[in-house]
């Protein structure tokens, strides 16, 4: 009885994110080699799996599968370091749980599906899933002439617009593939948004997005202030009301653009978190 009381005082001891990061410094203090041995270790993966388990359930996977993302990143050094382990432990899985998710749809590998240039495709389906043809519902495979629309200006000047931020962004040190990824996800839901405002409280609470994005909280909110602008109506008429795809729209070049010592600042400050 006294031994089962025991037990299970220990087995309580890790719900908490102290408890979880003395559990974590005892059992990597020997290279990790008493994950394998340690009775706690294994109460602890049994409590990550129940934990856990309604998350993996909503992505469609076992809860030994989020046990095991728990547990890589239990391994972290990084995780022992954090001001609460749970917390990194929790997104952790939440991260890969979604990546799961996508790889399937995507049949791709994990890794893979982390990256936003392959997370940005709709996942593979059969042409016979479908009741009508092929060319019938997608427009790549039409051949019927299309005449010169008055909008085709509008939408070169989008288009280049949503270029030259990508460039920018790149030019300053972000990575090229999380550049394109972040401002054509951004650009996606502010045309379908009713304004920039809404575009802005939407995405700025994206979470789903941004880690498929793989863009950290503080980097993904500087991108979003730079790109749409300050929505606080007193900077409405300035440079950082405005934000950079409406300048770039508004006929301001990007030479221009690279001239503005505090959006520059921004950006390169917001560089260095992503590449981190």
């Amino acid at each position: 009885m006294e031994w089962t009381t025991q037990r299970n005082a220990k087995t309580k001891s890790f719900r908490d994110s102290e408890g979880l990061r003395k559990l974590l410094a005892r059992l990597q203090a020997d290279g990790g080699t008493n994950w394998r041995t340690d009775s706690e270790a294994s109460d602890l993966m049994q409590y990550a799996a129940d934990r856990y388990a309604a998350l993996a359930r909503k992505h469609g996977l076992d809860p030994w599968e989020a046990a095991a993302a728990a547990y890589d990143a239990m391994r972290a050094p990084s995780t022992l370091r954090a001001n609460d382990p749970w917390a990194i432990v929790t997104r952790a899985v939440q991260v890969t749980c979604i990546a799961e998710e996508r790889a399937q749809g995507l049949l791709c590998s994990v890794h893979q599906a982390r990256r936003p240039h392959v997370s940005a495709h709709h996942d593979a389906e059969r042409f016979s899933d479908r009741e009508h043809e092929l060319p019938e519902y997608h427009h790549a495979f039409r051949t019927d002439p299309v005449e010169p629309r008055d909008d085709e200006p509008v939408q070169l000047e989008v288009r280049t617009a949503v270029e030259d931020a990508i460039m920018l962004f790149t030019l300053l040190g972000w990575p090229a593939d999380r550049a394109r990824g972040a401002v054509e996800y951004i650009c996606s839901r502010l045309a379908d948004a009713p304004s920039r405002a809404s575009a802005y409280e939407s995405l700025r609470r994206d979470y789903a997005a941004r880690a498929l994005l793989d863009v950290p909280q503080p980097a993904w909110v500087a991108m979003l202030r730079t790109m749409l602008g300050c929505i606080d109506p007193v900077h409405s008429h300035t440079a950082a009301g405005r934000g950079i795809l409406l300048r770039l729209l508004i006929g301001e070049p990007l030479r221009a653009l690279l001239r503005d010592d505090d959006l520059i600042s921004e950006i390169i400050s917001s560089a260095t978190r992503v590449s981190a």
